[in-house]
């Protein structure tokens, strides 16, 4: 006869073995895909969202727009503000005026930790705002608009 599993606390088997994941890999920024973590263990997907729900509970992880997860390091301040409005900070952190070449996507892309789609949104959202000027292949992006300090969310 195999040995089965019991289902009965399977997610909290695989919550522990993901925060095993997450000590030894200090570098580690996302949960592993749900996928991935449903063939492993043999579960499905259901068992697996428990997991993270208890991860999430936990403070070790939250969810993400996209359907991902990202890890929570303990005593890492992670800015949790748009992008779009993190991204507008650019201009005053470094000194912008109206009329000078904003940071390319690929810059942002690298300074934010995000992929260039992601940021490429963000600039769009920045364009309609009328901060920047509009932007486009080989075309570089100026400063429309200084950013009112009123407006702008606090970390």
């Amino acid at each position: 006869m195999s040995q089965q599993t019991n289902p009965r606390g399977t997610f909290l088997q695989i919550a522990e073995a993901v925060k095993i994941q997450i000590r030894s890999n200090p570098e580690m920024a996302e949960l592993p895909k749900l996928a991935d973590l449903m063939e492993a263990h043999g579960v499905s997907r259901g068992v697996v969202l428990r997991a993270f729900g208890v991860l999430r509970e936990e403070g070790v992880a939250e969810p993400v727009p996209g359907g991902r997860w990202r890890v929570i390091r303990e005593g890492k301040h992670a800015n949790r503000r748009p992008l779009a409005d993190r991204i507008a900070d650019v201009i005053t952190d470094d000194g912008l005026k109206v009329g000078e070449a904003f940071p390319s996507a690929s810059a942002l892309s690298t300074r934010f930790g995000v992929s260039r789609p992601t940021v490429a949104k963000a600039l769009d959202k920045l364009e309609v705002a009328g901060l920047l000027s509009e932007g486009g292949q080989g075309k570089v992006r100026t400063v429309r608009a200084l950013p009112n300090q009123e407006e702008r969310s606090q970390p």
